[in-house]
């Protein structure tokens, strides 16, 4: 899997009144006013999705539409494709492609035959994309469903694309409007998909959330802070300065509800954690009682509350998650801490602190696949039982299976190819893919259901 080129252009700007120039720096006195400081959380939200200053909404063209698929069988390894990828993107006024678009119509295809492969087919196949960019996912997972499954399968299939990007929403329709046929079963509902109430009663029947790159990543996140290791943690604010010539860091005793959840996911069974991580957990405390300094740790809040609200939402649901799980030469500080960058002139420049966003910046985040694993069973309300009753063997609940690829395991040829996301190449970060889910196991599939009378079968 790999990662699109990633950024928004600005073109024939002159001259910026002071008041909107106001505006653009603070995005909207609603957001960060004069006495009312907000969650960081908030802040990087309002940076990335505000409707008229937000980075995802400043340029109505960001997304890219290939008009044919890349021959990749006539590219000769890595130097063609990235000289490929170079002229693609010179010769379209785009700002990025995601990884579907790029690798079309196999990569959705590969979806398509996943969740064919896996879901039960006695119920109407029901498929809800999260952040559908331009529609090719859609379209190419529609596509497959209707050439390759048994006709009722397509027939009686709905697909459905949440979409907070209003101009977003309206190119997906167009993309997948191309099949006449995909038209009845396709829909998008621009809303936030983390805004449960936007979701209605809860479905019990048994559907799919698919969420590809560049949604986990761009999830708004909360930062605590802690002046050394024998500090308490602190909820860290966002609030004008007084001379109002920039943003400063306001430090309050840990409150939030967000925030304490995602703590108590992150404290709670530390010894679960993958050997690597406890190994270099006990070296950091090692070193930290020698010489104490500040902590900072980017806690996924935008992540838990989209988590928790699919779940509320789609009880029975199977998801298919895929992003990036680290990022190269991070200049802002923190555990899991973002890369912030700007791309001008086809050049692009990153920020050492994410106060410097102000609607022309993308502020993007590694994926912890194991803390996201942690989050989904959080809110499935297994892990949560045990969280608030401290008992780890309680059987409230059914733990979901889960299944992650990381990409470093795969074949150096796999490898081989990159792309980018302000020039990060493939051999410098890995990509995650989670599958989790109760739906029960078909052929060459994940297992995803721990029932024991659960059997294979094929769909054809």
């Amino acid at each position: 899997m790999f990662l699109p080129n990633f950024f928004i252009s600005f073109h024939n700007i002159s001259f910026i009144p002071v008041a909107s120039f106001r505006r653009l720096l603070f995005f909207s006195t609603q957001i960060v006013g004069d006495d009312t400081p907000v969650l960081v959380r908030d802040f990087i939200h309002s940076a990335l999705y505000h409707p008229q200053h937000g980075y995802f909404s400043r340029t109505p063209t960001s997304v890219g539409v290939l008009d044919t698929s890349i021959n990749f069988h006539k590219l000769q390894g890595r130097k063609a494709y990235m000289s490929h990828l170079e002229k693609i993107y010179k010769q379209n006024d785009v700002s990025w492609f995601t990884p579907v678009e790029l690798f079309k119509p196999w990569y959705a295809h590969g979806i398509a035959e996943a969740i064919l492969r896996t879901t039960n087919l006695s119920f109407p196949l029901k498929i809800y994309e999260i952040g559908g960019g331009s529609g090719t996912c859609a379209k190419g997972i529609m596509d497959y469903i209707m050439l390759n499954a048994p006709t009722r399968v397509y027939s009686n299939m709905s697909y459905i694309s949440v979409e907070i990007s209003s101009s977003l929403a309206k190119k997906q329709m167009e993309t997948v409007g191309e099949v006449s046929s995909h038209i009845s079963k396709f829909k998008v509902e621009c809303r936030d998909a983390a805004d449960r109430t936007g979701w209605g009663d809860a479905e019990q029947q048994p559907c799919w959330v698919i969420m590809l790159e560049v949604v986990l990543d761009n999830l708004p996140h909360d930062l605590i802070y802690s002046e050394n290791q024998g500090s308490p943690w602190m909820e860290v604010w966002v609030e004008k300065q007084q001379d109002r010539s920039g943003l400063s860091e306001l430090y309050k005793p840990m409150k939030d509800p967000l925030i304490k959840s995602c703590t108590d996911i992150l404290n709670v069974d530390r010894d679960y954690r993958p050997r690597e991580s406890r190994e270099a957990l006990l070296r950091s405390n090692f070193w930290a009682k020698i010489f104490p300094k500040p902590r900072r740790c980017w806690l996924p809040t935008g992540c838990l509350k989209l988590l928790e609200a699919l779940h509320g939402a789609l009880p029975k649901m199977s998801m298919i998650a895929s992003d990036f799980s680290y990022l190269p030469d991070v200049k802002v500080p923190g555990e899991r801490a973002p890369l912030v960058s700007t791309k001008k002139d086809g050049s692009s420049s990153d920020h050492i602190t994410y106060l410097d966003a102000k609607g022309d910046t993308d502020i993007f985040f590694p994926t912890d696949f194991w803390l996201l694993e942690r989050i989904d069973h959080y809110s499935s309300g297994w892990l949560k039982s045990r969280i608030e009753q401290f008992d780890k063997y309680s059987k409230q609940g059914k733990k979901r299976r889960t299944f992650t690829v990381d990409t470093s395991a795969l074949s150096k040829p796999a490898r081989g190819h990159e792309s980018s996301k302000h020039g990060i190449s493939q051999s410098n970060y890995v990509e995650g893919l989670l599958l989790t889910g109760t739906t029960p196991p078909l052929p060459l599939a994940v297992n995803m259901d721990d029932g024991e009378d659960s059997k294979s079968k094929n769909y054809y």
